[in-house]
Order: structure tokens, then sequence, then C-alpha cells
């Protein structure tokens, strides 16, 4: 999605991010979909993901079977 298509999307960013600029912020929509964007390049399109495929994502990184994350 384009950044002026995002406009009141509240964002948020793990507390484990830290200072290093390689944050990875996720809203929400509330729709059946997850956005996700840059940390540090917030003026740039964000990923739409639907929630079931952004499940699979997160369950994978949890399990390892993600490969190349981290």
């Amino acid at each position: 999605m384009l950044p002026r298509e995002l406009h009141g999307i509240h964002w948020i960013k793990s507390t484990y991010s830290g200072n290093s600029g390689q944050c990875v912020e996720v809203a929400d929509r509330s729709n059946g979909f997850v956005s996700a964007r840059d940390s540090k390049a917030v003026d740039r399109p964000a990923l739409v993901i639907g929630v079931r495929a952004w499940a699979e994502f997160i369950a994978g990184i949890r399990t390892g079977s993600v490969s190349g994350v981290g």
C-alpha cells in the first residue's frame, strides 16, 4: 500500500528492537489483513499480508522453519 493510503493506522514495533535501524513495524488492519513496513523508510510502500499468511509466517519464525530470518 502507498503511504497516503495508510493514514491513521496504528503501527507497532517490537520492544526488542534496538536503535540499529533494522526494525519492522506492523499494523493490524482489522479487516483480515496486516500491514508491515520498514521503520526507517515509512514514506515507502508497505506490505499487505492476509492474517492467515501472517500467522503462518510468525509460527515459522518461532519454530525455526522459516529460513533466512534472524
